[in-house]
C-alpha cells in the first residue's frame, strides 16, 4: 500500500485546547442551606473547540500558539480570584462558559483563521458545562 493512494475525504476540521485556572466562588442566589451558596473553590478546566472548513499552512485550523491571549486572560483576570466578586453574573459553569465564549470571540477570534464552536468549563472530574456558539 502506498500512502498516496489513501483518499482524503471531504469534511470539516475541529481542534480543541484545554486551559486551567484556580478560582473561588459562591452562588449567592441559592438558599443558604445549599452547599454551593457557601464559599468554595475549583481547579477549573476550560476547553475551547474551534473549527474550519479548510486548513491554513502548514496544515492547521489555528496554530495553538495563537490562543495564548486566552491563556493570558485566564491567568491575569480569573486565576485565584473570587469569581462572584469580579463577574457581573452568578458564576455558574454554564454562565462562565458563555462569558468565556464571548471574550474569546471578541478578543481572539478576529486574529485567527478558525472559528469558535464551543467552550466547556469543568469544575470537577464529574461536573462540567458546555456553551455552544450559534451562527459561527
Amino acid at each position: 500500500m502506498t500512502f498516496s493512494s489513501v483518499p482524503m475525504p471531504p469534511g470539516t476540521y475541529t481542534i480543541s485546547k484545554t486551559f486551567d485556572f484556580e478560582g473561588g466562588h459562591r452562588l449567592p442566589g441559592l438558599p443558604s442551606e445549599h452547599k454551593c451558596s457557601r464559599q468554595h473553590g475549583h481547579s477549573y478546566e476550560v476547553e475551547v473547540i474551534l473549527t474550519a472548513p479548510r486548513l491554513e499552512e502548514p496544515g492547521f485550523v489555528t496554530d495553538f500558539g495563537a490562543l495564548a491571549p486566552f491563556k493570558e486572560f485566564l491567568a491575569a483576570d480569573l486565576d485565584h480570584h473570587n469569581l462572584h466578586e469580579i463577574l457581573p453574573f452568578e458564576p455558574t459553569s454554564e454562565l462562565l462558559a458563555q462569558f468565556l465564549a464571548g471574550w474569546f470571540i471578541q478578543n481572539v477570534e478576529p486574529t485567527i483563521p478558525g472559528r469558535l464552536v464551543a467552550v466547556g468549563v469543568r469544575e470537577t472530574r464529574r461536573s462540567w458545562a458546555r456553551f455552544e456558539v450559534e451562527g459561527q
